[in-house]
């Protein structure tokens, strides 16, 4: 690991970490925290899909909507007008927008097809984001005069990785980069994830594996067709099973890769001092 000892951590005059882990945890508000305590570099990763590598992707999905419209056609075709989404580190929405839910159009799905095309772009593009983040070390130091940084990663990391492969490409460019840190839930954070995911369901990246066996046995299961698979009830009936399937992905990253800290932990951190000491001792912990 980057830091061999919590000695070597508090000692560290640059501190370097990644927050990994299922989304809803705690890792944009940890990394919020430390960006406004003033010495940390925030390096939104879901930020940089969406703006970098996958920014034409959403433009030209927005602009295909527009062109439907005959007056925005017109002006589109004279370049009177310019379309372009406006994504921040505490919304995404142009970019879920994107990706979007599979199934029935008319309940506003993606066709199959095009969803798997989609969600193959987002873990190209997140490997990419995720190859940036040296680039990006270097830039807060060098430019902006930023000692540590915190790399906010995408819940979906473990979708893009194999940790049991020490020759991974992404997790083993990392792993001289920053110390990788797992925030872990319980199954109380996990039914609380659920909660949250039943009132609101949102677009998720995954595997290709993963995602054609669920929607195979979501369609044999209710019978649905490609064309008349309610989008929101297929990413809800797939979510629970997300949980289950990325658990055992992210805590191989920590055993292999990192460390691990608990969600209940991290939700009682309150300042950057806080949150130091406690990587300390997770350090200290894996031995």
């Amino acid at each position: 690991m980057l830091y061999k000892s919590a000695d070597d951590w508090q000692a560290a005059p640059e501190k370097r970490i990644m927050l990994f882990g299922m989304s809803g945890l705690g890792k944009t508000h940890i990394s919020t925290m430390l960006r406004e305590a003033g010495s940390w570099f925030h390096y939104s990763v879901d930020y940089r899909i969406g703006t970098r590598h996958m920014g034409e992707f959403i433009a030209d999905n927005l602009k295909r909507e527009a062109m439907k419209s005959p007056l925005l056609r017109e002006l589109l075709m004279t370049d009177s007008v310019d379309v372009k989404s406006k994504i921040s580190f505490h919304d995404l929405s142009p970019l879920s927008t994107y990706l979007g839910k599979p199934g029935d159009v008319a309940k506003g799905g993606v066709d199959w097809a095009e969803y798997l095309t989609r969600q193959r772009q987002h873990r190209v593009a997140e490997a990419a984001a995720m190859g940036d983040t040296g680039r990006f070390i270097a830039r807060a130091r060098e430019i902006y005069g930023y000692p540590n940084f915190v790399c906010d990663t995408s819940g979906s990391i473990c979708e893009i990785v194999d940790p049991e492969d020490p020759a991974d490409p992404v997790l083993s460019a990392l792993k001289d980069q920053v110390l990788m840190v797992w925030i872990e839930g319980g199954e109380a954070h996990a039914e609380e994830l659920a909660r949250r995911f039943d009132r609101a369901p949102k677009p998720m990246c995954y595997q290709d594996d993963f995602l054609l066996t669920a929607w195979a046995e979501y369609l044999a299961e209710t019978g649905d067709s490609a064309e008349t698979v309610d989008p929101d009830m297929f990413v809800r009936w797939t979510y629970r099973r997300a949980l289950a399937h990325r658990a055992p992905r992210y805590r191989a990253m920590a055993e292999n890769w990192g460390v691990t800290v608990k969600a209940e932990d991290v939700a009682k951190v309150t300042s950057d001092v806080d949150f130091v000491a406690l990587i300390g001792k997770a350090i200290t912990a894996r031995g």
